[in-house]
């Protein structure tokens, strides 16, 4: 009987040091998959970064900066601006007298349907 307690007792202690070891194996399990993401997640974002340098790098070399295109842009309003302020100071003063004339010569005439009876 004690060597069947023995015996028992011998794989009662087996099975829990089994236990322990797959308990052991799967925290390593775990480490490693978090470490495995970490690493991931560093390279994805490393490669982001190269990529926004690299997109940075074509759109200051075909586009110019964000700056140079506003300023571009500015410019571009200010000139257009100009020309229609010009225009219409050589262009004002005509206009006005012609509108004037048609308000100056009006010639009333009784509408082609009034009928007088």
């Amino acid at each position: 009987m004690a060597s069947q307690t023995q015996g028992i007792q011998q794989l009662l202690a087996a099975e829990k040091k089994a236990a322990e070891k797959v308990a052991e194996a799967r925290k390593r399990k775990a480490r490693r998959l978090k470490q495995a993401k970490d690493e991931a997640t560093e390279e994805i974002e490393k490669f982001r970064q190269e990529r926004e340098r690299a997109f940075k790098e074509f759109e200051a070399k075909h586009m110019g900066s964000r700056e140079g295109v506003a300023a571009k842009i500015d410019a571009d309003t200010r000139v257009k601006l100009a020309d229609m302020d010009r225009a219409i100071q050589t262009r004002k003063e005509p206009v006005i007298q012609e509108i004037l004339q048609y308000v100056y010569n009006i010639s009333p005439e009784v509408h082609k349907n009034y009928n007088q009876k």
